[in-house]
């Protein structure tokens, strides 16, 4: 299924708003590879004002994230029209549910009345999308019927108004709309079906999600994210928050950094090693299999030391998540991609998508 395809030309233009940013990516595809066309990021202006903000960001005018996206794409030289745009987590609704194995036909008649038993809106008040995740034995067996895992989504019908008004303000052509985490498959997993976790931290939320066979199988959302550990570094050293973001971008966790630093940022950074551990075992424990991997994203990844400590900590394979490997990117970004991937995570697995 197309997950809230609204129709129209492809595009290429992935904007992504999130609660202290708008991150834009414009990709070409030239020759089968997606190639880096133009990038822009919109923030709340202050560090300091991002923090006192925080818990007010949800209800962020619609007029002033349009004129963020109007600005952005003008100072990008972003031209394109069609984009699609991401369904933040705490709008959304997804879940793998288990059917009997039926038809594409007779599976689209029964989602409605299955996604009663799930979705904790009415579903009059949703749009429902879905797709088959995996059969679970071959159909002709002998034995019972097969089964199959659907994997079912629902946002809210006002959500899904409102991206529509905001991107009519911004002149633009709402070409989709899709889950944050469908995009960060896209862009950092692409046809790997084997089971890994993606740790998205973003300002103000840490997103922890199993990856099963290409779809989300598990999610977990936390109220902590990259502003706390400022803010803590900001109390311990009783310094500004913009001089306190400063030190997390510079000194972070590396060895010669200041005592001090450390110990303001680890006990919120062990948390969220705690919950990925926690959330991981869970799926491991009820689908006795293992999950060798996670891919960290998000602008606290690039923190110096951040991705050792977290490897150190959890005792698997930790890797800074690269969604620009499947994209030709400019040589003159050289040292900056890395960095610039794992903040526009999202945006790139937007303008990845084929309508």
């Amino acid at each position: 299924m197309g997950f809230f395809g609204i129709g129209g030309a492809s595009s290429r233009v992935g904007i992504d708003i999130g609660t202290a940013s708008i991150k834009i990516i414009e990709l070409e595809k030239k020759g089968g590879r997606f190639n880096l066309k133009n990038y822009g990021l919109f923030e709340l202006e202050g560090t300091q004002g991002a923090i006192q903000a925080k818990q007010k960001i949800r209800k962020l005018g619609d007029e002033d994230i349009i004129w963020g996206i109007q600005q952005t794409m003008k100072e990008s030289g972003i031209k394109a029209k069609d984009v699609i745009a991401s369904i933040p987590l705490y709008s959304t609704f997804a879940t793998i549910i288990t059917l009997p194995y039926l038809s594409k036909e007779d599976i689209a008649k029964a989602i409605p009345f299955e996604a009663r038993k799930y979705v904790p809106l009415p579903l009059d008040k949703v749009n429902l999308d879905w797709s088959i995740v995996d059969v679970g034995r071959s159909v002709g067996a002998q034995g019972p019927p097969p089964e199959v895992d659907v994997f079912l989504a629902a946002v809210s019908k006002n959500e899904t108004s409102r991206y529509q008004t905001i991107m009519k303000g911004a002149k633009l052509n709402l070409r989709a709309l899709e889950l944050e985490n469908m995009s960060l498959i896209r862009a950092l997993v692409g046809n790997d079906r084997s089971p890994l976790a993606i740790v998205n931290i973003g300002g103000r939320s840490t997103s922890i999600s199993v990856i099963d066979k290409g779809f989300e199988r598990l999610s977990r959302n936390y109220e902590f994210g990259g502003f706390e550990i400022t803010k803590s570094i900001a109390n311990s050293l009783n310094v500004s928050y913009d001089r306190a973001e400063e030190l997390k971008k510079t000194m972070g966790l590396k060895d010669s950094g200041a005592k001090v630093v450390n110990e303001a940022m680890l006990s919120l950074i062990d948390m969220m090693v705690f919950e990925t551990r926690k959330t991981i075992s869970s799926y491991e424990s009820e689908k006795k299999l293992t999950v060798p991997k996670i891919l960290l994203v998000g602008g606290l990844s690039n923190m110096p030391g951040f991705a050792d400590y977290f490897r150190k900590k959890i005792g698997i394979t930790v890797e800074v998540g690269n969604p620009f490997s499947r994209v030709v990117t400019p040589k003159e970004l050289g040292p900056i991609t890395q960095e610039l991937g794992t903040i526009f995570a999202v945006a790139t697995g937007l303008a990845m998508r084929e309508i």
